[in-house]
């Protein structure tokens, strides 16, 4: 589904990614782990076309989409839930989702509005309001509700549920298991490794720019020295 290979990218002339490597399989949960500032959203904004690679290779479905436009990526079916959720302050939960709607080319089912409402019913009670009056939890599930409407062949989470209150994270955790067994492809940036380690199938630690480490759930939890080393604080 995703497959990146020797990705640089840099902000002016300081670079901040050295030959990035990562694979997303087709119905594949993978994730981008590390400490803060090794590189993962600029991977992201990377594969997303924000930020234009200086070198490599990225291939989507098939297809190479390294240096083009972010709506081009988007209508080739990558979804983002960006990090502090971005929602449209202004509009209200009803239009944040309608706003992104398009169906899925080709075959499965669809992301309907009906359907995210039977996801996330919390937000079902609030479709009146403007995103800027909801709590975080509630932007963070209307950020995963409008990524989903615009139905992705490859959904990315980029720090699913950072300053989420346990309860509510809990909740998207519930959630991605559910995408998962629907066969969604999806990329997770997060730091709760347990609970990343209970629904993903592949890992990738990035350190410096670059992926250290490649593996399954049940090496990384079988490796806490691996852990210290490049997660822990």
């Amino acid at each position: 589904m995703l497959e990146v290979r020797g990705l640089e990218a840099s902000y002016g002339d300081s670079q901040v990614l050295f030959g990035m490597n990562l694979d997303v399989g087709p119905g594949e949960v993978a994730t981008l782990i590390g400490r803060n500032g090794m590189g993962k959203t600029t991977t992201v904004r990377t594969i997303l076309g924000i930020l234009r690679p200086r070198a490599g290779r990225i291939m989507f479905d098939g297809v190479g989409i390294q240096g083009r436009p972010s709506y081009r990526v988007a209508q080739a079916g990558v979804g983002l839930v960006p990090e502090g959720r971005q929602i449209f302050p202004n509009l209200s939960v009803r239009e944040n989702l309608v706003a992104t709607a398009r169906p899925r080319e080709g075959d499965g089912e669809n992301w309907t509005f009906d359907k995210v409402m039977d996801l996330f019913p919390a937000l079902a009670a609030r479709l009146d309001s403007a995103g800027n009056q909801l709590s975080g939890g509630e932007q963070q599930m209307l950020a995963v509700g409008r990524a989903l409407m615009t139905n992705p062949k490859l959904l990315i989470l980029d720090e699913a549920t950072e300053g989420l209150a346990p309860l509510i994270r809990q909740e998207i955790w519930t959630c991605l298991a559910g995408l998962k067994a629907a066969r969604q492809s999806i990329l997770v940036i997060d730091k709760n490794i347990d609970a990343l380690t209970r629904i993903a199938d592949r890992h990738h630690i990035v350190e410096k720019g670059r992926v250290v480490w490649t593996g399954d759930s049940d090496a990384l939890r079988a490796d806490p020295a691996l852990q210290e080393r490049y997660l822990g604080v």
